[in-house]
């Protein structure tokens, strides 16, 4: 494993990052993700391999595989604990890394960032829009709270660990070769889906 880099890697990297793990779990997590991720995959095509950046135990990519059973998975995450659980996946690629400082010649059908740009320190984040780029054959997806404006927030108890912004805008900004496909809102007093109130938007490579 390579080290954390930041002062937000480490966070998530030790003892938080685990307790994060074991709140994180169950059914009604996975049914909602598999709810959310029908709506986005709907406005793909040809999608036969996907990377998560920062996948936990890799709940999002267990969706996408239900809905795209023939799909090829990898991930990053800098959490040790996490990656055991990832890699009870069958064939699943898990790299536990750093996103601010990976490399790999590969390339992705579907690049994805969900709950994870938030947590990325600012002074990262063009590094980490411009491997989540290198990484994609056609689409990014990000899922994240959104704001017009950066903003810091306090993250249960903890400073300069929650950031929120126009991750998508930046990214549409940064890349002339990048167009919005489309994008949505999840509410978290959903009946059946609920999701953080989380906004996601489809980006693709042209």
């Amino acid at each position: 494993m390579q080290q954390p880099i930041t002062e937000q890697e480490r966070f998530w990297a030790d003892k938080f990052g685990d307790e994060y793990t074991n709140r994180n779990q169950g059914d009604l997590i996975l049914a909602s993700n598999i709810a959310l991720f029908s709506k986005i995959l709907n406005y793909t095509q040809n999608i036969n391999s996907v990377m998560e950046i920062g996948a936990n135990i890799g709940l999002n990519l267990q969706a996408i595989k239900t809905l795209v059973p023939n799909i090829k998975l990898s991930a990053i995450e800098i959490n040790k604990y996490a990656c055991q659980k990832l890699r009870q996946f069958v064939g699943i690629e898990v790299y536990n890394n750093s996103i601010i400082d990976f490399s790999t010649k590969n390339k992705y059908d579907f690049v994805l960032s969900k709950g994870v740009l938030i947590h990325i320190n600012p002074e990262k984040l063009n590094q980490t829009y411009d491997l989540m780029h290198k990484l994609s054959n056609k689409y990014i997806c990000i899922v994240e709270y959104y704001n017009p404006k950066p903003v810091v927030l306090d993250y249960r108890g903890n400073v300069n660990k929650l950031f929120k912004r126009d991750f998508a805008g930046e990214i549409l900004d940064r890349f002339k070769d990048v167009s919005l496909v489309d994008y949505g809102f999840t509410y978290h007093r959903d009946k059946y889906f609920a999701q953080d109130d989380i906004t996601w938007f489809l980006l693709e490579k042209i």
